[in-house]
């Protein structure tokens, strides 16, 4: 994955393992444990920016996943985040979740996808209200860009 050369290149990666709970009966993953997956990726690229006080405020918009492949009970997995984009009040994400290789079986890609999160505040009433980043969160994601850029982490 890269990103376009606009946008901030932040990257985080998140490894986990297939849990009984993530699949059905048969001991194949649950398409909703990609969610997942991918907002614990998130969580820890938003905490590497010091973005603390992200998630309340960016909820999802709009969000799609391709599935190539399954994964099973006790397999490893690594999901790789990449914010590809920041407009005024939205940001754009792709993703990837990897199934290592396991039990004679090889790793490969299980699901990619993208998604997109709005800047929302809380008017008066309570009412949750778009309203573009904070000078200083762009800030923030701007600073790890070179960084980003040098160390891929997957």
């Amino acid at each position: 994955m890269t990103a376009s050369p606009q946008a901030p290149c932040r990257v985080a990666v998140h490894r986990s393992a297939v849990e009984w709970i993530d699949t059905d009966a048969s001991g194949i993953y649950h398409n909703g444990t990609v969610t997942r997956w991918v907002e614990a990726a998130e969580a820890r690229l938003m905490d590497e920016a010091g973005l603390h006080d992200y998630f309340p405020s960016a909820p999802r918009v709009h969000y799609e996943v391709d599935f190539e492949a399954p994964l099973v009970f006790g397999q490893d997995v690594r999901t790789v985040v990449e914010l590809v984009g920041v407009g005024r009040g939205s940001m754009t994400f792709r993703f990837e979740v990897w199934g290592e290789g396991f039990r004679g079986r090889p790793g490969r890609r299980a699901a990619h996808g993208r998604y997109v999160t709005a800047h929302v505040a809380r008017s008066d009433s309570g009412e949750a209200v778009g309203r573009p980043w904070p000078a200083e969160w762009i800030a923030a994601l701007q600073g790890g860009s070179e960084r980003a850029r040098r160390h891929r982490p997957y």
